[in-house]
């Protein structure tokens, strides 16, 4: 199994050097198709294009095959590496997400029962050091965020709205459709 912290300690100063920031580093796909899963952005836009996506690619696997040369392998096993944006209803990892993000809904799922409940969704209202604010129905509910096992922006209009892309160059046509 690969140790996750070691992994971003070794792949945030690349991913950084390039100009991006870094959102998330994972495994998933389990043992039959284990991926080393990376998540970027630009800072500015909060979007990565193919183009970008290629260069983080290839400076990682440069590294990570450097590593593996000089008998520091980060991951026993034989993996692929998956390059990409965080997507629309990104995660939530960073403690800045949760004050950029305020504002709009999010579901977390908890390490452990807080208040009573083990998942919380609502309006993100934002953080105060370590503890993110998060509103619903029944009022604001306080999460520590070391509590929190993983989180996710939920796909709303609003959510839509502010992430539409700063640019259309290569669409053949936009349609805006009102509701």
């Amino acid at each position: 199994m690969a140790d996750l912290a070691a992994l971003t300690q070794l792949i945030e100063p690349e991913v950084k050097s390039l100009g991006f920031a870094l959102v998330r580093v994972a495994m998933i796909g389990g043992t039959s198709d284990p991926t080393l899963q990376v998540m970027a952005e630009r800072p500015d836009t909060r979007q990565l294009d193919l183009a970008d996506c290629e260069a983080i690619s290839r400076r990682l696997s440069d590294r990570l095959d450097a590593e593996e040369a000089a008998g520091r392998d980060p991951i026993d096993e034989a993996y692929r590496l998956e390059v990409s944006s965080p997507g629309i209803d990104r995660p939530l990892t960073r403690r800045a997400d949760y004050r950029d993000w305020a504002g709009h809904e999010a579901r977390l799922k908890l390490a452990e029962v807080v208040d009573g409940a083990k998942q919380v969704s609502g309006e993100i209202e934002g953080i105060d050091g370590d503890t993110v604010r998060i509103g619903s129905p029944k009022g604001t509910r306080e999460i520590p965020f070391d509590k929190i096992q993983s989180a996710k922006l939920l796909l709303t209009d609003k959510l839509i709205n502010a992430t539409a892309p700063l640019s259309t160059e290569g669409a053949d046509s936009i349609q805006t459709i009102e509701g």
